[in-house]
């Protein structure tokens, strides 16, 4: 198969597709891989080391699409991206499309097979290709929320830490999953006082055996969340609904309730946010503040550190591509369930159109839902 890695055009977006070594894995078992100049650079990686491994280097993203099978990059299409998406094309990238219903109905118009990284699922419920994003933007989100807190930045002058003598900020997380698991670990380790709710006992279970209760639980519903809010200095949302828009947890009453220079970071803002103050925000221009809140609410976390975040992608994401490459989308979606799971729009043989194959876009959006496998 003809893979096509393009550069990445969202703002600030430094990540790419495919490292060099991924590259290498893929043309030897034939397949043939077409790089976009300077799609590596932000992460570090020059054409010349793409082109060691067997890529071939092409001047302009046009050229990558008019002669790719397969898009393989990483944030979801922009409207000019989606212009040059071609019939029967495969995209694979995160697509978070339940929020966008502008961007669906351009896939969906262009007639493509769409992946989207953030739905593959193993039969155990592990989502394999969001896992490794969500754990670095967990673990940003402690980091940024303690400089956010700095009075230099709006915050409230608290120190993350604490001093002695003096108590550490209170930082609340909602979602025990893979980023709030890690966000409360790294600001633990920072000294903060931790507590993290979720509806899922087993969960906080866990995160209780493995931090030997310096991390608090609680089971979250309207009232332990409304209470958590008003004490935090810091709220950290990291909800998740594979495919669904976020549910809206924390009401703007609630946020009118913390304190002046308090912090929340929103990681699960690319589904929608699970804050209703929140709204998507870029690394040029990160925050803006309601009720006195600070609010940090960029889409792509990981694209800041995109290195480690590129790095980490390709880790998660090679075996699949491998698979959809070898196998091509049919074959891959009725021998390989994970994938299946992926598939959030879907051209049928001999359609014109594309079909939402993702039953929770299609809830979120209103639209019908299309079983591919029937």
């Amino acid at each position: 198969m003809i893979i096509g890695v393009p550069k990445e055009i969202k703002a600030q977006e430094y990540r790419v597709g495919l490292v060099p070594g991924g590259v290498l894995s893929l043309t030897r078992q034939g397949h043939e891989v077409l790089l976009q100049q300077g799609a590596g650079e932000g992460a570090g990686y020059s054409d010349e080391e793409y082109a060691r491994e067997g890529a071939r280097i092409l001047p302009a993203a046009a050229d990558v699409y008019s002669n790719a099978e397969l898009i393989c990059k990483v944030k979801e299409p922009l409207s000019e991206e989606v212009a040059m998406l071609r019939k029967g094309q495969i995209l694979f990238c995160y697509l978070h499309l339940a929020p966008l219903p502008d961007l669906t109905r351009g896939l969906l118009d262009a007639g493509v097979h769409g992946i989207a990284l953030e739905t593959i699922q193993t039969d155990d419920g592990y989502l394999p290709c969001l896992m490794p994003m969500s754990e670095i933007a967990g673990r940003m989100a402690a980091q940024i929320s303690a400089r956010l807190l700095e009075r230099e930045f709006g915050g409230s002058g608290v120190l993350l830490s604490g001093a002695s003598g003096v108590d550490p900020a209170r930082v609340v997380v909602l979602g025990a999953g893979c980023a709030g698991a890690n966000a409360a670990r790294v600001a633990c380790g920072m000294g903060a006082n931790v507590t993290v709710l979720d509806v899922d006992i087993r969960k906080l279970a866990r995160l209780d055996e493995v931090h030997a209760g310096h991390i608090r639980t609680a089971v979250s519903y309207e009232y332990t969340v409304r209470e958590a809010v008003r004490r935090a200095d810091v709220l950290i949302g990291a909800v998740l609904i594979p495919g669904a828009a976020a549910p809206k947890l924390v009401s703007e009453e609630m946020i009118a309730t913390m304190r002046p220079g308090s912090v929340v970071v929103d990681i699960s803002v690319d589904q929608g946010g699970c804050v209703a103050t929140c709204k998507p925000t870029t690394h040029a221009n990160p925050t803006y503040s309601i009720h006195n809140v600070v609010h940090y609410c960029v889409a792509n976390m990981p694209g800041a550190v995109p290195r480690t975040s590129t790095q980490a992608l390709t880790n998660a994401t090679l075996p699949w591509l491998e698979t959809l490459a070898s196998l091509g989308i049919r074959k891959s979606i009725t021998d390989c369930v994970p994938l299946c799971k992926g598939l959030n729009v879907y051209l049928p043989e001999r359609a014109s159109r594309s079909v939402i194959s993702c039953k929770p876009v299609a809830e979120a959006q209103g639209l019908a839902h299309c079983n591919v496998l029937n």
